[in-house]
């Protein structure tokens, strides 16, 4: 058995407001470290790395907080290479989406094929060009060093695009703008809807590990707005978009894993 090392990124420069950086801190304080090791695991618990509450930021309107943003992932980075090279699991306690960021630059380290399989109710392929200045918005866009990118975010790993289009997989987005939607197209992009998602899971899982099997690594990246705020009222997701609810979410997250 692999042991999981647990990783905190209470950061939330990335987000709208404060509240996602407290993340780490709350599944703690719940007992997430000890319901894991109860359930059997070796439980590496590795603790957080830098506090980087939200800021206004008017003076970079397209990409607020983006040095703060840069410097939480490059950390990140290296905490998660470490871990990987220690043979670990790895869970990692964001924060807003740019954690994903960091987690895949320090995924790609050792040279091992990536895939990513990114679950959320909207793609995050926006830029500083197209986007309102939230980089959690952007976090693929970055990952796939789509143009208008920021150079130090695209730019994070050994390689780029830290992926390729044909290694990222999107699961219940119900969210693509015009910008993104462009994207999707041009890029060949998978999306597995909401619809699909929702409707028939068994072949979303199916068509999934036909894909997954020619990576070496997998990472799932989750973000809660994917629940439906009505049914889970801490999803954070308040425009007019349904979601999954939380055993939908379960069963999906169980499949990737």
């Amino acid at each position: 058995a692999r042991s999981l090392s647990i990783i905190g990124a209470p950061t939330s420069a990335g987000a709208y407001g404060a509240g996602p950086g407290r993340t780490p801190g709350v599944f703690r304080e719940h007992g997430l470290v000890a319901a894991l090791r109860d359930s059997g695991l070796d439980v590496v618990d590795r603790g957080d790395g830098r506090t980087a509450p939200w800021q206004p930021d008017d003076d970079n309107p397209t990409a607020r907080n983006a040095d703060t943003v840069i410097a939480v992932a490059t950390e990140l980075a290296d905490s998660v290479a470490v871990a990987l090279g220690d043979d670990h699991d790895v869970l990692v306690l964001g924060g807003d989406c740019t954690v994903e960021l960091g987690t895949v630059a320090g995924s790609v380290v050792d040279g091992t094929s990536v895939g990513l399989a990114y679950v959320d109710l909207d793609t995050d392929l926006n830029t500083p060009e197209t986007g309102d200045g939230v980089l959690s918005w952007m976090g693929v866009a970055h990952l796939l060093d789509v143009p208008g990118a920021l150079d130090g975010l695209a730019g994070l790993g050994r390689r780029r695009p830290l992926l390729e289009p044909s290694a990222v997989r999107v699961f219940a987005a119900e969210n693509v703008t015009p910008a993104e939607r462009a994207v999707v197209d041009r890029l060949g992009l998978h999306i597995e809807p909401l619809a699909a998602v929702v409707d028939d899971p068994a072949a979303v899982m199916e068509r999934t590990r036909s894909w997954a099997a020619s990576y070496d690594r997998l990472l799932v990246h989750v973000d809660i707005d994917v629940l439906d705020d009505p049914k889970f009222p801490i999803a954070e997701e308040v425009r007019d978009t349904p979601g999954l609810e939380l055993t939908q979410l379960t069963h999906l997250v169980r499949g990737l894993c």
